[in-house]
């Protein structure tokens, strides 16, 4: 049997990049994309002991950019089994008065749009194929508001919707459609949320331990290689330290 194709989003860094480690060493081929030219050529390198894998440098809220990217796949690679909408991202922790707009703009860019971006260029081929499986990184920002996290928080919901309606309108097509959810995990992400501030960024994590991107990736893998008959549609995955997003046992 053929390897399966997969093509992950995000994938320099955090669970996107831990997702391609382990996906390449559990017979897959990649097709890893991101933003950092120079981070794709280096894991393309170090991959490429393990499987066949190609690198497409794209920003997901460039719509252009991810259709054009997508099309220019050698017709052997167009054949995408996998999709892992990982790309995502988090500005800032102000209440809704005192929010960057810039910062709204960025995420609902990224996490709303920019995966449906890359949803619409890949979907098609999959449902001429009848075969396929999108996973769906989302968030518990998607199931809870919590204070400070509204627009955040709205981005990781819509991230949820779109999975559901996903799911629904593909399992015409024999589509399997899955939702991951993780609390907290140990990542740039918290780096990117405060603009580099690391005092803020370590205190996320402080006195817990969180998840870590290999523990999602693990899971990844596991929801993508069930019988043909099995779609794990959501699920939701917290740090033991942790029973929701503000529920946090810190020593």
């Amino acid at each position: 049997m053929s390897k399966r194709i997969a093509l992950i989003t995000g994938a320099t860094s955090g669970i996107g990049l831990s997702t391609a480690k382990v996906l390449a060493k559990n017979d897959f081929n990649l097709i890893i994309c991101g933003r950092r030219k120079d981070r794709l050529q280096e894991l393309e390198q170090e991959l490429a002991a393990f499987c066949d894998v190609i690198s497409l440098s794209f920003d997901v809220r460039d719509r252009a950019g991810v259709e054009a990217s997508v099309n220019s796949l050698p017709s052997s690679w167009k054949q995408i089994d996998v999709l892992i909408n990982n790309a995502g991202n988090a500005h800032g922790l102000s209440p809704i008065d005192q929010g960057s707009i810039d910062d709204w703009d960025a995420m609902i860019d990224i996490n709303v749009k920019g995966l449906l971006y890359v949803s619409k260029a890949v979907i098609s081929g999959m449902v001429e194929r009848k075969s396929g499986h999108i996973v769906n990184i989302g968030s518990i920002a998607g199931k809870e508001v919590y204070p400070n996290g509204n627009v955040y928080c709205a981005s990781k919901h819509a991230v949820d919707a779109i999975n559901n309606g996903m799911r629904m309108d593909l399992n015409q097509h024999g589509i399997k459609v899955t939702s991951i959810n993780p609390g907290l995990v140990e990542t740039e992400f918290s780096m990117v949320r405060f603009k580099g501030d690391k005092e803020k960024a370590d205190n996320t994590y402080k006195g817990m331990t969180p998840l870590m991107p290999e523990d999602i990736a693990e899971t990844i893998l596991f929801v993508v290689t069930r019988p043909a008959h099995v779609n794990i549609s959501d699920l939701i995955i917290f740090p033991t330290d942790q029973a929701s997003s503000t529920i946090v046992n810190r020593s």
